[in-house]
């Protein structure tokens, strides 16, 4: 298993709790916080990306 380092968990109002994590290999985790054993894993520029488009309003209409 990867040696993650998570961040402090993100809230947002009226919804679950993730955390974001990296580890030496300079990738990067999503997980939802208490369930840190099951991830989403990819490089650090594809959560760069990913934070820039949820920002810009792309993923709007998942919600």
């Amino acid at each position: 298993m990867a040696d993650i380092r998570w961040e402090e968990p993100f809230c947002a109002e009226g919804s679950a709790c993730f955390r974001l994590g990296t580890d030496e290999d300079g990738n990067a985790y999503i997980a939802v916080a208490g369930a840190e054993d099951a991830y989403v894993t990819d490089s650090r520029e594809a959560l760069r990306t990913l934070i820039r488009e949820i920002k810009a309003g792309k993923a709007d209409h998942l919600l």
